[in-house]
This record gives C-alpha cells, structure tokens and sequence, in this order.
C-alpha cells in the first residue's frame, strides 16, 4: 500500500490515481478511467478523481462530492478485498474491437 509522509499542510487524502498500482496488480488493467456513482449523491466521476486515504491498513476512496465512502481496498497475504457498497455503479471501458 502506498505510504506518505504527513505533514502539517498536507491534506488528509490522495487522488485516485493512488488506487492505479493496487487495482492494477489485482485486475490487470488500469481502472482509473473507470467511472463509479456515488450511491450517496448520485453523481459519477472517474476513480482518478475520488479522494483517498492512505493512511490505514487498507485505502479508502471518498466521493469528493459528498464524502461518502464509495470503495475500500485491503490487502491481505493470500487476498485483495474489495468493497464497492457505496457505488451504484462501476463502469469500465473496454476497447473497441
């Protein structure tokens, strides 16, 4: 999991592309271009534009929108678990073929 150093001035999250790595090595693909909406507010934005924290055993995405969580991401020795209950809907882009 990525690690920052914190200090004063530092905002508490990250943009989404911190999930690029972690997503990336599970699913095999990039999945900030994918679009998730928010079941809080409703609105949709792309993964690379939640705000996430680092700071935990796991990352946690928040709409930046509404604050609600919309998807947290621990790894474990054996497992990746992902948690998508505050997302209505993920939509992923798949190539044109």
């Amino acid at each position: 999991m990525p690690t920052t150093n914190v200090g004063a001035d530092d905002p508490p999250w990250v943009d989404g592309n911190a999930l690029a790595g972690p997503l990336g090595e599970i699913m095999g693909t990039d999945l900030t271009v994918a679009e998730l909406t928010c079941a809080g507010c409703r609105m949709t934005r792309p993964l690379a534009a939640m705000r996430v924290f680092d700071r935990a055993p796991g990352l946690v995405a928040r709409c930046p929108g509404c604050e609600d969580v919309v998807m947290r991401l621990v790894r474990t020795a054996y497992r990746a678990l992902v948690d998508l209950r505050g997302s209505l809907v993920v939509s992923i882009p798949v190539p044109i073929t």
